[in-house]
C-alpha cells in the first residue's frame, strides 16, 4: 500500500472511479492527518477592536438577541450591507 506524505502527492481525478481506485491501494500518512486536524483557522479575516458606548453595545446585543444572532455577526452583516449600498 502506498503512503502519502504530502497533499501534493494527491493527483487531480478526472472520475469518481479514478478516485476510489486510486484510494483503494493509497493511505494518508498519520501525521499528514494531524496536521490537517490541528491546522490553524486561516480564514481571511482580521481581528480589530472597536470601542462602542455601553448603551449602544447594549442595544445592538438585545437586537441581535431577538433575532437570534451573534452581535458581532450583526453587525458585520450590517457593515457589508450598508458597504454594497455605497459601492452602488
Amino acid at each position: 500500500m502506498k503512503t502519502i506524505n504530502a497533499w501534493t502527492q494527491v493527483p487531480r481525478f478526472d472520475s469518481q472511479e479514478e478516485e476510489a481506485a486510486f484510494w483503494m491501494d493509497t493511505r494518508i500518512d498519520s501525521r499528514l492527518m494531524n496536521q490537517a486536524l490541528l491546522r490553524a483557522d486561516n480564514r481571511e479575516s482580521t481581528t480589530i477592536t472597536l470601542r462602542f458606548d455601553p448603551r449602544l453595545l447594549a442595544r445592538l446585543k438585545r437586537i441581535a438577541r431577538s433575532r437570534y444572532l451573534n452581535y458581532q455577526s450583526m453587525i458585520k452583516q450590517w457593515l457589508s450591507e450598508r458597504l454594497e449600498k455605497e459601492i452602488e
